[in-house]
């Protein structure tokens, strides 16, 4: 059996319209973070919502072995949890109660069983919403019902992790700590973690690995040192920009201008 993510001829889109065409990835071993870049529009979200099967696709994309294009939606949420950009209205349910039915829909849930509300407050004290447990879910602001959804996706225990923009209503506090929980929990539990980010130095402080796309198709892919670079930035985004490293090592971006 072929461990991790394997993508090949993958072509996406909706109704008449293809978004993504005949995309192949680098094989995704277990334990490794991904983060997909691009402009709006470039398919990043369309190739996470095909990897999830919510999207209609053909091409390969196998899994530890098994071919997930065209397996029923319940046999791949047995091994893929996918959290979206916007998430639903309208659940009259505390923060707790939807972590525990995450839990217990999932196969780990069933199989390892337990106490559920322990480990659901378990994780929603890695999160750092455990303080919100009994508060409704539609009480929540923005930020912290991305952070409840982020709880109920982690505790399923998936082996690959889909994340659309799971940033986008949090503070810089919570951005860091989610994008570091999301790497951490990837090597510790051997999943793949794969994200949607706009941010490219958040992308070049947490990803084993960057996949940039534009028009639907890979434009670069590798380290963030390999794929984020003046050119690709000119290439990708239009914009002039220097790249070097800081003291402590890390990828920093300056842009100068646009293009």
């Amino acid at each position: 059996m072929s461990a991790g993510l394997h993508v090949s001829g993958l072509s996406a889109g909706y109704r008449d319209r293809r978004v993504i065409e005949n995309l192949s990835l680098p094989p995704i071993a277990a334990g490794e973070t991904v983060v997909l870049l691009g402009p709006n529009a470039a398919g990043k979200s369309t190739l996470l919502r095909a990897l999830a099967g919510l999207a209609p696709a053909s091409g390969s994309v196998r899994l530890d072995g098994v071919e997930l294009t065209g397996l029923p939606l319940a046999d791949r949420a047995k091994a893929v949890t996918y959290m979206p950009q916007t998430l639903p209205q309208g659940v009259a349910l505390t923060v707790l109660e939807t972590v525990i039915g995450a839990l217990e829909a999932s196969p780990t849930g069933r199989r390892d069983g337990g106490d559920s509300a322990e480990r659901a407050m378990t994780v929603l004290g890695r999160v750092g919403i455990d303080t919100l447990a009994m508060r409704g879910i539609d009480e929540l602001s923005g930020g912290q019902r991305q952070l409840a959804a982020l709880a109920q996706a982690l505790i399923r225990s998936p082996r690959l992790l889909l994340l659309d923009e799971p940033t986008s209503a949090l503070d810089l506090n919570h951005q860091l700590r989610v994008l570091d929980l999301a790497r951490n929990l990837a090597r510790e539990q051997g999943m793949i973690a794969v994200l949607v980010l706009h941010d490219l130095q958040a992308a070049a402080r947490i990803a084993d690995r960057v996949v940039v796309l534009s028009d639907g198709q890979v434009t670069a892919t590798g380290t963030p040192e390999e794929a984020i670079t003046p050119a690709v930035l000119a290439d990708v985004w239009r914009v002039q920009a220097r790249i070097d490293h800081c003291e402590r090592g890390s990828l920093r971006m300056v842009i100068d201008d646009v293009l």
